[in-house]
């Protein structure tokens, strides 16, 4: 197999590992659990996410991670049917700096492009991240 698809070479750890750190300066331990879940059917995806996702995508320079979990807060509503990326998301949101009451907002910022169902979705979903935390 060549390194560029070896999930274990030397390199591809060190991605790897670059993008886990900023996981979890956004996510904490929320985001090592799916990682790990991933890990467990496809280890593959798990790295993906990991190297490609955190580590290059995410910690690329232009955006603050603010400004990029708003961005991924309108897109998972727009798609819809990524509720359970959507809760990760709320919670990273929360996590950087963005407020209970933007996230509403963003939520309803989305009906005129995505529509009310998807829109309506994704608010519940905050409202049970909400609900989490303060019960935590």
């Amino acid at each position: 197999m060549s390194e560029q698809y070896d999930i274990d070479s030397p390199a591809s750890i060190a991605r790897r590992e670059a993008g886990l750190a900023v996981l979890a300066a956004i996510d904490g331990d929320a985001g090592q659990a799916v990682i790990d879940s991933l890990g467990e059917i496809s280890p593959a995806l798990a790295h993906h996410v990991a190297a490609w996702g955190f580590g290059e995508v995410y910690a690329r320079p232009g955006l603050d991670p603010r400004s990029r979990q708003l961005v991924t807060l309108g897109v998972l509503t727009a798609l819809g049917g990524a509720e359970p990326q959507l809760r990760v998301h709320i919670n990273a949101a929360l996590n950087v700096g963005i407020t209970r009451d933007e996230i509403v907002e963003a939520f309803l910022h989305t009906v005129p492009y995505a529509g009310f169902p998807r829109a309506i979705n994704a608010t519940l979903v905050a409202r049970d991240v909400f609900a989490e935390r303060e019960n935590a």
